[in-house]
């Protein structure tokens, strides 16, 4: 990358929302944990210290070096990261009386101020924090306040240290704090010189140029889903090797119905070298009998891996294993060392068995899922491909609570199928982010017919979103709710109830397991 944005990780629930508003003015910024800082490259343009949950004023407060990163690039300090700069350099912070959280309204704002160009002096920011800055450090200056903080924003003086600090108490990466986004251009371009080059294109070539010179010769072996992720990894992988990219499909038994067969006939013309894997009964005796979500996910992990491991062995010479491996699989499947846990496992992040002996390429591996999507049209990938649902690697396997079993399967491809067409026959797919059908592990009272009946229930779940990382359930007509509704419940035997699910992430998942 050309340039770069190093965004040190101190557990916040907004850290991935800086990343993204930086993305989105077509500059890379990478999210790192605060205690596993990289050197400072030539292309570090500048560093974003990213809040928490925690407090400075703790014993065991989490710290870095100030003094070391303050003298390597320009510093942007966004709550936690402004109060650690406060402390440090001699000012007050204290705990508030009471959790400053929600609206508020910029006052005092200093317009001179390079980072408050063009934002009104009566700016709508979004404020959570639960300590306050009370006195800035004699080397700073106060540049905004509101109506309840004295201490909205601050910065260096001019000539205190070799490059500016700025820092914030509220949160710019909010949609909440209404010109968020300008702030963020205003540091990025204005104070810290980015040019905003990123772009799907440069992307697209910039990473076969690296793929090219990473593999070389070497032939890669990879797993496709006929998802957007894998699709778009082969294919930047196909640019950069041609046939030396060797694909194949596998059926784990937990797929959509039908999707086998769709997804193999849709590669059809694109150039890749696919084979198709049936794996369905392994799978299912594997999973039989478990029901922990997190044991059922890590069963299917080593799974996949069994299959590749087959597979290889029928090519001569495979060096490398190719992964559609995409930033918020990263994200979630590492723990920044306290603030923040794993959320949960994925199979297709870490690595290999050593017996293995593959290597990995991921050359998405640091893209959001709308990102990837930039880049396919970028490539001019097929739109039914690119403008697929997301759909999670562990399958219908996490849409099913509890045990797996073929018939529990077959019962939820023939629900999610009504549910998905009719998505499509409403003209509503596109508006959704992703949606599916969770078969719950109960069973209610209903009356078919003359007959009592005693079935499962299932839960739809629909909902929109951008990355994955935040998302609101989606506002489905009634008609069409009650459309599908009545299709299941008359059409797939062993249903008898469905309900829908309206929880946004967070503090709920988009999946169930």
């Amino acid at each position: 990358m050309s340039e770069k944005i190093l965004i040190l990780d101190f557990g916040s629930q907004y850290t991935q929302l800086i990343a993204r508003r930086v993305r989105e003015l077509n500059i890379y910024s990478e999210i790192v944990p605060y205690n596993k800082i990289p050197p400072i490259t030539d292309g570090v343009k500048a560093i974003i210290l990213s809040g928490s949950p925690f407090s400075v004023t703790d014993e065991k407060a989490l710290k870095v070096d100030l003094d070391f990163l303050v003298n390597q690039r320009p510093v942007l300090a966004i709550c936690y990261g402004a109060q650690m700069i406060a402390n440090h350099f001699g000012g007050q912070v204290q705990r508030s009386q009471k959790r400053e959280y929600g609206k508020a309204s910029l006052s005092e704002v200093v317009a001179s101020d390079p980072l408050f160009h063009e934002i009104p002096n009566d700016s709508q920011v979004w404020m959570s924090h639960g300590d306050s800055i009370m006195a800035v450090p004699e080397k700073f200056e106060i540049t905004a306040a509101t109506e309840d903080i004295p201490v909205a924003a601050f910065k260096s003086k001019t000539d205190q240290f070799k490059y500016p600090i700025h820092c914030l108490q509220f949160h710019p990466e909010v949609t909440h704090s209404l010109h968020g986004k300008q702030l963020l251009k205003n540091f990025l371009i204005n104070i810290a010189g980015c040019e905003g080059t990123w772009t799907p294109a440069a992307f697209v070539e910039d990473t076969v140029e690296k793929l090219r010179n990473k593999i070389g010769d070497d032939k890669v072996l990879m797993a496709l889903s006929g998802g957007v992720d894998s699709t778009v990894g082969a294919a930047l992988l196909h640019r950069a090797i041609g046939d030396n990219l060797y694909c194949f499909f596998v059926d784990n038994g937990l797929l959509r119905k039908g999707e086998f067969e769709q997804v193999l006939a849709s590669y059809e013309g694109m150039g890749l070298n696919i084979t198709g894997v049936d794996a369905k009964q392994r799978f299912w005796d594997a999973l039989a009998g478990e029901s922990d979500p997190e044991k059922k996910r890590k069963i299917i992990g080593r799974m996949f891996i069994d299959v590749f491991d087959e597979s290889a062995a029928k090519f001569e010479n495979i060096k490398w294993l190719g992964q559609g491996t995409i930033y918020p699989d990263v994200i979630e499947s590492v723990s920044v060392h306290g603030p923040s846990v794993t959320i949960k496992s994925h199979h297709n992040v870490g690595g290999l068995p050593d017996h293995m002996n593959l290597k990995i390429v991921e050359p998405l591996r640091m893209l959001f899922k709308d990102e990837v999507r930039r880049v396919g049209n970028q490539m001019d990938l097929p739109k039914n491909i690119i403008g697929r649902h997301p759909f999670p690697g562990p399958g219908l396997a996490i849409r099913i609570l509890g045990d797996i079993t073929p018939e529990k399967v077959q019962i939820l491809q023939e629900a999610d199928d009504i549910f998905i067409s009719g998505l499509k026959q409403f003209g509503l797919y596109d508006e959704v982010w992703q949606a599916g059908v969770i078969l719950l592990p109960v069973q209610s009272v209903g009356v078919m017919g003359d007959e009592r009946t005693y079935e499962n229930a299932v839960a739809l779940r629909a909902v929109t979103s951008v990355d994955g990382m935040t998302a609101e359930w989606s506002k489905l007509p009634y008609d069409f709710m009650a459309f599908v509704s009545s299709k299941i419940i008359n059409n797939v035997k062993g249903i008898n109830r469905v309900v829908y699910d309206i929880s946004t992430k967070p503090p709920a998942t988009i999946e169930w397991e």
